[in-house]
């Protein structure tokens, strides 16, 4: 039976349809998420970065296990709201914010950043292991495979075209509503996320994907990731200790929260208060005002 493609639509696209779209095939691309001075101010900041990271460096925590994950050419690293302001942008982006409020917030008072990381594949790397996201979590997500939860989001962010050559993300659509968690799939049951500058693969937690092979003799596949989490789970990156109060201060309430500047409230679901100080919240104490 043949893969199905992946969905491709624009950013104008209501967000009912861009929903529809993401339970059926477990992700799908926006075409013109972001805007273009935005991509281009990051990929500056993060091409400039690049020298202080060596390619094969990140092990995700994991050793040596943890660098095979990544690949031997492939750099990765976070802090990107410490390279330029534009990252804050993408934190507030419309589309994004919408679809991560409808998927993660039935299962949570609020979400936070997970990710937010250059992905820089480079030439003769090969394709990564197909892989769950939320296995990060896999207590969690194991028990109640059944069910499907929704843990947390992603967005692979062009930053310049990324090609099937270069090393697109290889995704294998509806693989997030396989009944077996163990089901592992198959390089030829993928599909490669191509993307021009701007462009999104938006994508669940639940599906199989993986960085693919980038075929070329020199040139970088050029991305960043940025993920979301249910606000009750820990993050993979630790982003609230890349800034301070004041450093967040001028931002919006919404990049504070995502940044781990605001306490966890589980309303409207049960449960109690999480990431306080002093036993009440974040911004109770530095007198912020609430989030709308």
């Amino acid at each position: 039976m043949p893969t199905p493609a992946l969905p491709r639509l624009p950013a104008t696209t209501p967000t009912g349809t861009l929903l529809d779209t993401y339970r059926q095939a477990g992700g799908l691309i926006i075409e013109g998420m972001f805007p273009l001075d935005v991509i281009r101010e990051l990929r500056e900041a993060i091409i400039g970065a690049t020298k202080q990271f060596a390619p094969g460096a990140a092990n995700q925590g994991l050793g040596q296990a943890g660098k095979a994950f990544v690949g031997a050419n492939t750099t990765r690293f976070s802090s990107l709201g410490k390279l330029t302001p534009a990252f804050f942008e993408l934190l507030d982006n419309p589309v994004y914010a919408a679809l991560a409020d409808a998927v993660l917030l039935p299962h949570c008072g609020s979400y936070w950043v997970n990710t937010a990381q250059a992905m820089l594949i480079g030439p003769g790397e090969p394709a990564q292991m197909l892989h769950r996201d939320a296995e990060n979590w896999r207590q969690v997500l194991a028990p109640l495979w059944s069910q499907r939860p929704e843990l947390t989001i992603s967005a692979m962010i062009a930053l310049s075209e990324v090609t099937e050559e270069l090393g697109a993300t290889r995704v294998i659509p509806g693989s997030h509503l396989w009944t077996d968690l163990e089901q592992a799939g198959a390089p030829e049951q993928t599909v490669a996320a191509t993307l021009q500058p701007g462009d999104a693969l938006i994508y669940s937690g639940n599906v199989l994907h993986g960085g693919g092979a980038n075929l070329t003799a020199a040139g970088v596949r050029e991305a960043m990731h940025l993920s979301f989490l249910v606000g009750w789970l820990t993050p993979e990156e630790s982003s609230p200790l890349d800034y301070s109060d004041d450093e967040l201060a001028d931002q919006s309430a919404r990049v504070q929260r995502l940044l781990g500047h605001r306490s966890y409230d589980p309303r409207p679901h049960r449960g109690g208060g999480l990431w306080l100080r002093h036993a009440k919240k974040i911004e109770e104490v530095l007198g912020l005002e609430e989030e709308t």
